[in-house]
């Protein structure tokens, strides 16, 4: 019971004990777990929406740019409090969404000076992909098994640990070609779609673990705690579909 998403991990494999032992305010059920999703998602579409209304030409993006940064700060703090602190979901993770939506807006409100309608293609593809992922493991066509789930954890800790060292090597003025929005190469553009795909796959499993927390009678408040986990691969699917898309115009 493992998961690519290092917000859900091992979340429920011990849901008889620890942070998981209490259930005196009732337990994880499906629709609970939908409508805490639904929630977040709007505090980070109503943060991200203030973000994004700041910025009306590009002389104006370095006034969000404090914004931007502060939100995707806040939001690593955030996202670490509410992995070790389960039961602090219920604050943390609306939290973590406003903070995201700081981020995501001011993010998007850069990408789209640079290529003009690529925000609403990555939002579209982004819940298209949301949407076939569930479908595909509703019907399951994908079989979540234990090979399955060990196989994208692994391949998702190989992409956060390529990231964390690019970030690192960056102080020292080297970055990797692959993740520069407007490198249009074939293997950048491959990467992206590799890194899109493990993303997807991420989903999968993280629709298989909520299933289990609502099975295995998890408490309440993992109704927030798997909401903000969903919101975490969908902030990163989001934001390697803008890169994807970003380097695909570049081509043109």
């Amino acid at each position: 019971m493992r998961s690519g998403n290092p917000a859900l991990g091992d979340t429920f494999l011990d849901v008889g004990s620890g942070q998981l032992s209490d259930r005196s305010q009732g337990v994880m059920t499906m629709d609970g777990t939908v409508n805490k999703t639904a929630i977040l998602l709007a505090l980070t579409v109503m943060m991200a929406g203030f973000t994004w209304s700041m910025v009306d030409g590009p002389e104006t993006v370095a006034r969000v740019m404090p914004l931007t940064i502060g939100g995707a700060i806040a939001g690593l703090v955030l996202a670490l409090i509410t992995v070790f602190k389960k039961t602090w979901a219920p604050v943390t993770a609306p939290l973590y969404a406003l903070a995201e939506g700081l981020f995501i807006g001011g993010i998007s409100a850069w990408f789209e000076l640079r290529f003009p309608g690529i925000v609403m293609q990555a939002v579209g593809l982004t819940f298209g992909v949301f949407a076939a992922m569930l479908a595909l493991y509703r019907s399951r066509v994908i079989k979540v098994t234990e090979k399955f789930k060990m196989g994208v954890a692994a391949a998702t800790l190989g992409i956060f640990a390529f990231y964390l060292i690019n970030f690192v090597a960056s102080f020292f003025g080297w970055s990797s070609s692959l993740l520069d929005s407007t490198n249009g190469s074939m293997m950048s553009i491959g990467f992206s779609l590799i890194v899109v795909g493990i993303a997807a796959l991420n989903l999968v499993l993280d629709f298989d673990l909520v299933e289990e927390g609502v099975n295995g009678g998890a408490p309440k408040f993992m109704e927030w705690y798997a909401g903000f986990a969903l919101l975490v691969t969908l902030v990163w699917l989001y934001i390697e579909m803008l890169r994807l898309l970003a380097k695909l115009q570049s081509r043109e």
